[in-house]
């Protein structure tokens, strides 16, 4: 049985693959898995996957013929990894070369999840730290608290039982990823950090940064955390926490709405303004933090929905007012 198993969900990354498995294959832990597979890729990712497993019998390559998304790609990964810890690369990211090393050595008897240290890598080739307090280790309730709102980040390993037992959320294609980390923070005795670098390529073609329909697919993604939440009998402050999250979101994503309408065929707006409306519907207001529904742009006005947006409305055109007042 490996160490270390790691996932690599693959789509359109031929590109930047050999960077990624070089830097797992020059691991100073040798003792390691690496599950990649190609979600019906349309380049030659496939191609650059099986070579390289000729290679190095290390890497093992499944291919998938129609495109489900990653969460559905590491799944299916997962299911066949055999690693004492699980972890995951992106396809298009990379490790440091002690990483894997430094992530074994961080585990203890009642440590069940490690963090790397997370470095994003611009196109430029500067570096920038996530930022985050620094922590050695803090319980598995603290770290799901402190990644509700992402004072801790996600990139990490985790043991395998923990992983097995809760996979990947796939109610969504993108972003209900991240309900997967929090539920493993939240099942974990303790979570450990360590100086083991993961290298986060800044794409400003990825679906958070791209315009997309997609992007209120992260709103369905919180619901589906809220249920989960509900589902393991989390606290009371955590629900709390997470409700006023759901409902920074909202106002988030209806920014984005306002900024990127007209870029949007007018069945992406209507399904936009349905998403949004659902959820305006069913935040559970009175777990929201007062002080963020007294502020103008966030009151929550459930007496109309009209009245609503017409303040979403005025509240990002003022904000647009006056960054170009500022300017001039």
């Amino acid at each position: 049985m490996p160490k270390i198993s790691v996932l690599v969900a693959v789509y359109n990354t031929a590109a930047y693959l050999p960077q990624c498995l070089d830097s797992l294959l020059s691991q100073t832990l040798e003792d390691i898995e690496v599950i990649c597979v190609d979600d019906a890729s349309t380049d030659n990712s496939l191609e650059v996957l099986r070579q390289y497993a000729e290679r190095d019998e290390r890497i093992k390559v499944f291919a998938l013929k129609e495109n489900r998304g990653q969460a559905h790609a590491r799944n299916v990964g997962l299911s066949h990894a055999t690693g004492d810890y699980i972890g995951f690369v992106d396809s298009d990211d990379w490790l440091s070369q002690d990483a894997l090393e430094k992530v074994c050595n961080s585990f203890r008897e009642d440590v069940d999840c490690v963090l790397f240290r997370l470095l994003y890598a611009y196109v430029d080739g500067s570096l920038k730290d996530y930022k985050m307090s620094s922590f050695s280790t803090m319980t598995g309730d603290e770290a799901f608290r402190e990644s509700l709102t992402w004072q801790i980040h996600g990139c990490y390993v985790v043991r395998n039982a923990i992983h097995k037992a809760y996979p990947y959320d796939e109610s969504q294609r993108a972003y209900s990823d991240d309900n997967t980390t929090r539920i493993h923070y939240y099942y974990s005795r303790k979570v450990a950090c360590c100086e083991g670098v993961y290298y986060y390529r800044q794409q400003p073609v990825s679906v958070t940064r791209s315009v997309s329909v997609r992007r209120f697919d992260f709103l369905l993604a919180n619901e589906s955390m809220r249920c989960q939440l509900i589902g393991i009998g989390a606290s009371d402050e955590s629900l709390r926490c997470y409700e006023t999250v759901r409902w920074l979101n909202l106002v988030g994503v209806y920014m984005f709405y306002y900024l990127h309408r007209n870029e949007l065929s007018a069945t992406e707006r209507q399904h936009g303004l349905e998403v949004m409306h659902h959820v305006w519907q069913t935040i559970t207001l009175e777990q929201v933090s007062p002080s963020i529904k007294r502020k103008f742009g966030y009151m929550p006005l459930r007496c109309s929905w009209r009245l609503f947006r017409l303040q979403e409305e005025l509240y990002f055109w003022l904000r647009g007012l006056l960054g170009r007042n500022r300017e001039t």
